[in-house]
Protein backbone atom coordinates (compact mmCIF):
# COMPACT_ATOMS: atom_id res chain seq x y z
CA UNK A 1 0.00 0.00 0.00
CA UNK A 2 1.47 3.57 -1.18
CA UNK A 3 2.19 6.00 1.33
CA UNK A 4 0.50 9.05 1.03
CA UNK A 5 1.18 13.32 1.74
CA UNK A 6 0.12 16.33 2.31
CA UNK A 7 2.04 19.01 0.66
CA UNK A 8 1.00 22.35 1.43
CA UNK A 9 2.94 26.14 0.65
CA UNK A 10 1.45 28.22 3.09
CA UNK A 11 2.01 32.59 3.72
CA UNK A 12 1.67 33.18 7.34
CA UNK A 13 1.67 36.21 8.52
CA UNK A 14 2.24 36.04 12.65
CA UNK A 15 4.56 33.61 13.50
CA UNK A 16 3.65 33.78 17.29
CA UNK A 17 0.00 32.43 16.71
CA UNK A 18 1.73 30.03 14.20
CA UNK A 19 3.60 28.39 16.76
CA UNK A 20 0.32 27.77 18.32
CA UNK A 21 -0.94 26.10 15.70
CA UNK A 22 2.11 23.75 15.43
CA UNK A 23 1.53 22.99 18.98
CA UNK A 24 -1.94 21.90 18.54
CA UNK A 25 -1.33 19.74 15.12
CA UNK A 26 1.14 17.51 17.01
CA UNK A 27 -1.98 15.54 18.44
CA UNK A 28 -3.19 14.38 15.31
CA UNK A 29 -0.35 14.10 13.94
CA UNK A 30 0.64 11.51 16.24
CA UNK A 31 -2.57 10.05 16.20
CA UNK A 32 -2.62 9.39 12.53
CA UNK A 33 1.40 8.55 12.28
CA UNK A 34 1.93 11.84 10.44
CA UNK A 35 6.13 11.92 9.60
CA UNK A 36 7.69 15.59 8.56
CA UNK A 37 9.74 15.44 5.62
CA UNK A 38 9.97 19.15 4.64
CA UNK A 39 8.98 21.37 7.34
CA UNK A 40 10.10 25.28 6.40
CA UNK A 41 13.54 24.75 4.67
CA UNK A 42 14.90 27.21 2.52
CA UNK A 43 13.66 26.69 -1.32
CA UNK A 44 14.15 28.15 -4.48
CA UNK A 45 11.24 28.78 -6.34
CA UNK A 46 12.32 27.35 -10.07
CA UNK A 47 8.77 27.96 -11.92
CA UNK A 48 5.98 29.26 -11.49
CA UNK A 49 5.01 30.88 -7.96
CA UNK A 50 4.88 29.17 -3.81
CA UNK A 51 4.50 30.89 -0.78
CA UNK A 52 7.33 31.37 1.69
CA UNK A 53 6.68 28.27 3.52
CA UNK A 54 6.60 24.81 2.06
CA UNK A 55 5.27 21.82 4.41
CA UNK A 56 5.33 17.82 2.80
CA UNK A 57 3.98 15.30 5.80
CA UNK A 58 4.02 11.77 5.15
CA UNK A 59 1.32 9.32 6.36
CA UNK A 60 1.34 5.17 6.07
CA UNK A 61 -1.49 5.90 3.40
CA UNK A 62 -4.42 7.66 1.86
CA UNK A 63 -6.83 7.03 4.25
CA UNK A 64 -4.82 8.18 7.05
CA UNK A 65 -3.65 11.39 5.77
CA UNK A 66 -7.36 12.07 4.91
CA UNK A 67 -8.43 11.10 8.03
CA UNK A 68 -5.99 13.11 9.85
CA UNK A 69 -6.66 16.59 8.41
CA UNK A 70 -10.97 15.37 8.57
CA UNK A 71 -10.22 14.76 12.40
CA UNK A 72 -11.36 16.97 15.28
CA UNK A 73 -7.69 17.55 16.50
CA UNK A 74 -6.72 18.76 13.22
CA UNK A 75 -9.67 20.73 12.50
CA UNK A 76 -9.49 22.59 16.27
CA UNK A 77 -5.41 22.79 15.01
CA UNK A 78 -6.44 24.47 11.56
CA UNK A 79 -9.20 27.07 13.25
CA UNK A 80 -5.75 28.51 15.16
CA UNK A 81 -3.76 28.64 11.86
CA UNK A 82 -6.64 30.01 9.13
CA UNK A 83 -6.86 33.54 10.03
CA UNK A 84 -2.77 34.04 10.14
CA UNK A 85 -2.32 32.38 6.63
CA UNK A 86 -2.90 31.31 3.07
CA UNK A 87 -2.62 28.43 2.32
CA UNK A 88 -2.82 25.94 -0.68
CA UNK A 89 -2.91 22.18 0.16
CA UNK A 90 -3.42 18.83 -1.25
CA UNK A 91 -3.70 15.75 0.06
CA UNK A 92 -1.65 12.63 -2.47
CA UNK A 93 -0.90 9.10 -2.77
CA UNK A 94 2.73 8.20 -3.25
CA UNK A 95 4.45 6.45 -6.09
CA UNK A 96 4.66 2.72 -5.82
CA UNK A 97 7.02 1.72 -8.73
Amino acid sequence: MPKAYWIAHVDVTDPDIYAKYREANAIAFAKYCARFIVRGAPQIVREGQSRARTVVIEFPDLAAATACFDSPEYQAAKAIRDPISTADMVIIEGYEG
